[in-house]
């Protein structure tokens, strides 16, 4: 007795194995127009100019080191008011250049000036609601600044952050 034969089109195995394939196909060229469309943020076209530029960002902080140069920081959370104590050094510059920046996104970084009003305090304005954890740098407002403080912040904070002549963070380009 024979039993009859099934077409492979009626089989269940063979359409589970294409079912797979084409599963395998459509996810992966699903990622591949992915990665191709969107731009990788953490990757700088620049990175060889920017691994030569760290040198230079190691000698100002090292200036900074020799210049015995800290500051204390605050950024008030309710008006968002910046008071910066610049301690160290024979003299104080009339402004300086304080970045802050985000960790992963460097569309969210953030620039200000800081005026000088007296005996090394410097006072300035930070946008409302500040949050998250940021990279902050410090640096005299002129073209070629000789020094650079760094540190590391999570706002909103009712204490003072210290900058100090410390690592580079990540995100340096000068």
């Amino acid at each position: 007795m024979s039993h009859p034969v099934t077409p492979w089109y009626k089989q269940f195995w063979p359409w589970l194995l294409l079912g797979l394939l084409f599963t395998s196909i459509t996810a992966s060229s699903t990622l591949a127009v992915m990665a191709v469309r969107t731009a990788d943020g953490m990757v700088q076209e620049d990175y060889y100019e920017h691994g030569r530029a760290i040198n230079m960002v190691l000698a100002k902080q090292e200036r900074a080191a020799e210049l015995g140069l800290t500051a204390s920081l605050r950024i008030d959370p309710l008006t968002s008011d910046v008071v910066l104590d610049l301690e160290g050094g024979e003299s104080f510059p009339e402004k300086l250049d304080f970045e802050l920046i985000f960790p992963t996104q460097d569309d969210r970084d953030i620039e200000l000036v800081l005026e000088h009003v007296r005996d090394g305090r410097y006072l300035g304005q930070a946008p409302d609601n500040l949050r998250y954890r940021w990279y902050l740098q410090l640096q005299p407002s002129v073209d070629e600044p000789e020094w650079r403080l760094v540190g590391e912040a999570r706002f909103p904070d009712e204490e003072a952050v210290r900058l100090t002549p410390g690592r580079a963070a990540p995100g340096d380009d000068s």
